[in-house]
């Protein structure tokens, strides 16, 4: 039998999300980071690869604050490190995390002066941060990744960082996909 206390903390806990529509969301970012990240990835090297894994976390801290996009961020990285038998790497995890919670703060800060503004200062800032700098320590204390190869992050982030923006910028100058994402963020 249900209680009105776990009703109340059940309730808290999906008011972190807004709406039944966010949280699904949440996890459909999930999965979608998950299958860019580690199963439609382009590896150079063993510790180096190009993927889209950060397009789904951006998207999520952008659209839905700093609080979601860190948290699509972390179960991405612990569940994608889950299916592919990888070791989980609190660094890696740490710069996932910093990702969502950056381009959300960013998005938070600027309000809606200029969209295109927002989502370059908010993908510029994340992938700085959280892909060149936490990332590549994560890199080299856990695996030994030698600086050298660490330096070619740096090309391969401003090429998806590129991408990133425009698939960002495209969907939210489309009216039909501002229309409803601005359905789904009302709360209820």
């Amino acid at each position: 039998m249900i209680t009105s206390n776990s009703n109340n903390t059940a309730a808290a806990n999906l008011r972190l999300f807004g709406s039944v529509r966010v949280l699904i969301i949440s996890g459909l970012f999930v999965a979608m980071s998950i299958v860019l990240g580690k199963f439609l990835q382009i590896p150079i090297g063993d510790s180096i690869r190009i993927s889209f894994e950060n397009l789904p976390i951006l998207m999520a801290g952008i659209f839905f604050g700093p609080f979601i996009g860190g948290a699509v961020a972390v179960c991405a990285d612990l569940l994608g490190c889950l299916l592919k038998g990888y070791a989980i790497n609190p660094i890696i995890t740490l710069g996932a995390a910093s990702i969502g919670i950056l381009s959300g703060i960013i998005s938070m800060m600027l309000k809606k002066k200029n969209t295109t503004l927002i989502v370059a200062l908010s993908i510029i800032s994340a992938h700085l941060i959280g892909s060149v700098i936490i990332k590549s320590i994560g890199l080299y204390v856990y695996f030994h990744t030698p600086i050298q190869m660490l330096a070619l992050r740096i090309p391969t982030y401003i090429g998806t960082g590129l991408l990133e923006f425009l698939i960002i910028s495209l969907l939210l100058k489309n009216k039909a996909f501002t229309s409803q994402l601005d359905k789904i963020c009302k709360r209820q």
